[in-house]
């Protein structure tokens, strides 16, 4: 079995990113599919002319999504995507080491995408080829059978126009509101996608500064160290000036000299670094306060959201009223019909009572 899938799949790309399911039960949370990156593939199966994407992780399938001319593959950030598989029932998010590989996901996307639409197009062309001439002639006589003689009265002809327009109102009003929920949903994963990438970055931010807090602790005993030692090395050196040819001799005084500068210099490189982690400090701080606004956006968009999903319920309602009300015009119309049905085999029995009586 496993040779002839090889035979049948050939890979057509491939990439390496750490894999991404949605939360099944919240919907809005990411959980990760793979503890590492793993080789995320195109595969073109030539005998159904079928593409796939396949992503194995260890002794498992973490992705086998059949890639199909509705699915869209979104850019949320610079390094994470994500599309949706209704057939799976779940959403993917794959998150790049680099921009470029994920523009190059992404075209590549684009084009099985239009390649597995034209693969659609050209089987139902075939298949309407082959099936144009047994379903015509039975189609023709059918149309001819089931069309019902045209009636035209003005109440119930109002009334079937009326109700077409309330059908075609609710469509609209359902669609739109489809969309909004769909604007809202991306927007939230959109957010989601950032938090989490905020969310990694603090995370390392956090690790450098606690290191960095150590070092800085050490590095200032050794300076404090270090100015000791100068302190007592400028002091050896005065005190040889002082008494000038009974202290030691002048190899020793350059050699304390030397030894002065070293740490002086010593000293001004350890300044320097104290300065650049100050600096990341700053940084951090920085990236808090771009983390809180992230967070706040998000709760602004679970408010939105659930805004939306109130206006949702009502326009269900609504649409529910609407459907009940159209089930009574439905209900009358068919009842005026009956009735004028009757009223007009009652005006034909006159018409031909009529007739007999002129005859006679």
């Amino acid at each position: 079995m496993f040779p002839h899938h090889r035979e049948r799949e050939q890979p057509i790309f491939s990439a390496r990113a750490h894999v991404f399911q949605i939360d099944p039960t919240t919907k809005r949370n990411w959980i990760p599919a793979s503890k590492h990156a793993v080789t995320v593939s195109f595969f073109y199966d030539a005998n159904r002319n079928v593409y796939r994407i396949i992503s194995v992780g260890g002794t498992k399938a973490i992705i086998n999504c059949t890639v199909t001319p509705s699915m869209t593959f979104t850019k949320t950030s610079q390094k994470f995507g994500q599309w949706a598989d209704s057939r799976a029932n779940t959403v993917y998010g794959l998150g790049f080491a680099t921009e470029q590989q994920l523009h190059q996901f992404s075209d590549k996307f684009k084009e099985v995408k239009d390649a597995a639409r034209l693969a659609r197009e050209k089987s139902q062309d075939k298949e309407l080829a082959n099936t144009a001439l047994t379903i015509a002639a039975p189609q023709d006589l059918s149309d001819e059978l089931q069309s019902p003689p045209v009636m035209c009265v003005n109440g119930p002809e109002d009334k079937l126009f009326r109700s077409q327009s309330a059908d075609i109102t609710l469509s609209s009003e359902k669609e739109r509101i489809k969309k909004m929920l769909s604007e809202g949903s991306i927007c939230e994963m959109n957010l989601e996608a950032e938090l989490f990438t905020l969310q990694d970055s603090n995370s390392k931010l956090v690790a450098a500064l606690h290191e960095a807090n150590a070092n800085v602790e050490q590095w200032k005993k050794q300076l404090a160290a270090y100015q000791e030692e100068t302190e007592r090395l400028r002091d050896q050196v005065a005190e040889l000036e002082a008494h000038g040819g009974q202290g030691p001799s002048d190899m020793l005084k350059d050699e304390l000299t030397q030894s002065l500068e070293e740490l002086e210099a010593l000293l001004k490189a350890k300044d320097e670094e104290i300065h650049i982690l100050q600096s990341k400090k700053a940084e951090y701080h920085e990236m808090e306060h771009e983390r809180d606004e992230a967070i706040h956006r998000l709760r602004e968009t679970e408010m939105r959201n659930s805004d939306l999903e109130r206006r949702i319920q009502n326009s269900e309602q609504n649409l529910n009223n609407s459907l009940e009300e159209r089930d009574r015009m439905d209900s009358e119309i068919q009842r005026a019909i009956e009735i004028l049905d009757i009223k007009i085999f009652d005006l034909n029995d006159l018409r031909q009572s009529l007739v007999k009586l002129i005859d006679k």
